[in-house]
């Protein structure tokens, strides 16, 4: 005589997605600007600076032909992570402004962060 089975959930339902179209094709564009060595090292002297810090300053720090190094700093820039200052013939970078909040809060699908530039 055949028994009868239940059928049992395999995997607890995990509801809607957490992140919009639009916040998750900013977190594309945020990670592809960060997903370099250099850009990390660069992030890296940003965020231990007091101050902006001069190009030129990151040449030697990054090993890099200065040429190569406003080429990071532009990606970063374009992607709202940097922000640069022009003092005469030299250009300084500084981390912009809850930057690294607005990426964490992307990733938490923060509807705060969804705003943001």
């Amino acid at each position: 005589m055949p028994s009868k089975q239940t059928l049992v959930d395999c995997c607890v339902p995990v509801g809607h997605a957490r992140l919009s179209d639009g916040q998750a094709e900013e977190l594309e564009r945020l990670f592809r600007s960060v997903a370099d060595r250099h850009r990390l090292k660069v992030l890296s002297i940003l965020a231990d600076a007091d101050d902006a810090v001069c190009v030129c300053a990151m040449v030697p720090e990054l090993g890099l032909a200065q040429p190569t190094v406003s080429y990071h700093l532009k990606q970063l820039a374009e992607a709202g992570i940097v922000e640069r200052e022009k003092r005469g013939t030299y250009v300084y970078y500084r981390l912009a402004p809850g930057a690294l909040e607005r990426l964490g809060g992307l990733l938490r699908g923060s509807e705060a962060a969804a705003g943001s530039p």
